[in-house]
């Protein structure tokens, strides 16, 4: 049986057996960690060891008969083990071949580096390459392989600053990403506890707690003091929070349940009207209960609202009362409305003004006999007395374009006028006078009304009048 090849370390392999596997360079796996927020490329595929070229190899090292090899460095001969049995080209390839496979390993790493893959173990691949290659248990060219090497010492460290710089970058964002999330927990427990909306500042402080949270499990570490100091902020904010959430929601009992008292002796006032037939008076009441009510601080939303119904609902119950009665009266006064109704009919007939004079004595009869009618419905009141001022007016206004076209004679009719009117005007007064001496509602009206009709002629004839001076 033939001796197995051998290094000086007394590296033995099979008798005729294919040449070993190189050294294995680290998993891919121990290339993954990298801080979360730098991209990952993808490693490349390992490259295929080429076929060993013997005149290549020839350049570095040479085999003897009994299947000694030398490798050929720096013009010195360094042996570097014995493959016995085998041919001179066989025992070189074996060796030549060990160079390859870790020279391939060299250009793998190179390919990483190339293709800014993580860095991790980088350095320890090329130590361990680098103690490969000083072993000089192969064949090759070792100097420009340990040269490669160097390369790759210089590139890895400007891969791992460009590692390093990106890896702040993330951290400074996850960092600006904490502190708003602390800083935004502080703005809300912060605010007056008289105007925050609790409701809404609850919500945000749960989720801000829960985004926390996320950032926390998922996010970079940035180290323990500064993680530290950051959650000791945002604890203290939330607890100033539902400090002042409780405080604000005692005294919001508090206030409640004396509010709710206030109300409810408003509500009792509202009841003890609400049977009252005293409308003018009740009316009034009810307008200083409701200015007392909006004054009143607010109970809680579901007190509040059940207050007010029994508030609402006596007032409803009053002021359904005297609608009641003003339609009884209304009814009452749909005779009266039949006799305006007739005599604006018959004021119309007037119109057009062809005789001013015929017009005028049949619109003072109209007028006496729409005083004697008395009231209408409210609902018809504006309608009804809208439907005289018109005749009115058209009277009032033909007689004021016969003053402009008349001869200076006018003015002496006009003095007349004005005498007549002022006549009247005096018995008008005297008459509301003795109504409101009498007391007696129906003709102090009546009379008013008779007494802001005649005035306002009267100013219309002293306009005119003032045309002749």
């Amino acid at each position: 049986m033939a001796v197995a090849p051998t290094t000086e370390t007394s590296t033995t392999a099979p008798i005729g057996a294919p040449a070993p596997a190189a050294p294995k360079a680290p998993s891919p796996a121990a290339f993954a960690a990298r801080p979360k927020a730098a991209a990952v490329a993808p490693a490349p595929a390992p490259v295929a060891a080429p076929a060993v070229n013997l005149v290549e190899a020839a350049k570095w090292g040479r085999a003897e008969e009994d299947g000694h090899v030398v490798l050929l460095l720096d013009g010195a001969e360094h042996p570097v083990g014995q493959y016995p049995g085998a041919s001179k080209d066989e025992a070189l390839a074996y060796f030549a071949r060990k160079f390859d496979d870790i020279a391939a390993q060299v250009t793998l790493l190179e390919q990483r580096v190339e293709a800014k893959a993580p860095t991790t173990d980088m350095h320890k691949t090329v130590k361990h390459l680098r103690e490969a290659l000083n072993e000089r248990n192969s064949v090759g060219d070792i100097n420009s392989a340990l040269a490669r090497l160097d390369a790759l010492d210089v590139a890895i460290k400007g891969l791992e600053g460009v590692e390093r710089a990106a890896h702040d970058a993330a951290r400074n964002v996850e960092l600006a990403a904490r502190e708003a999330i602390v800083a935004e927990a502080e703005q809300i427990a912060g605010q007056d506890p008289a105007t925050i909306q609790w409701k809404t500042g609850s919500a945000r402080m749960n989720e801000l707690f829960e985004t926390w949270k996320t950032a926390q499990k998922n996010g970079l570490r940035l180290g323990r003091s500064t993680e530290e100091a950051l959650w000791k902020r945002f604890r203290s904010a939330r607890t100033v929070f539902d400090r002042h959430r409780r405080a604000y929601f005692s005294a919001l009992d508090s206030n409640n349940s004396a509010a709710k008292s206030a109300k409810e002796a408003l509500i009792t006032a509202a009841e003890e009207l609400s049977t009252s037939t005293d409308w003018g008076y009740a009316a009034g009441e009810y307008r200083r209960l409701m200015d007392a009510w909006k004054a009143s601080p607010r109970a809680s939303r579901k007190d509040d609202d059940a207050l007010w119904a029994r508030f609402r609902g006596a007032q409803d119950k009053f002021f359904a009362a005297r609608q009641s009665a003003n339609d009884a009266l209304d009814e009452e006064f749909g005779a009266n409305l039949v006799v305006k109704e007739a005599l604006v009919a018959e004021a119309a007939q007037l119109l057009p003004i062809t005789d001013l004079a015929a017009a005028k004595k049949a619109l003072q009869s109209i007028r006496d006999r729409w005083e004697e009618a008395g009231k209408v419905p409210r609902a018809d009141m504006g309608r009804i007395e809208a439907g005289l001022r018109q005749v009115e007016d058209a009277v009032r206004k033909a007689e004021d374009d016969n003053w402009r076209r008349t001869d200076p004679e006018a003015k002496a009719r006009t003095n007349s006028a004005l005498s007549q009117l002022e006549a009247t005007i005096a018995g008008l007064k005297d008459d509301l006078a003795a109504a409101e001496k009498a007391g007696d509602q129906r003709k102090i009206k009546a009379a008013q009304e008779a007494l802001d009709a005649r005035e306002a002629w009267l100013e219309q004839i002293q306009k005119a009048a003032s045309d002749f001076a």
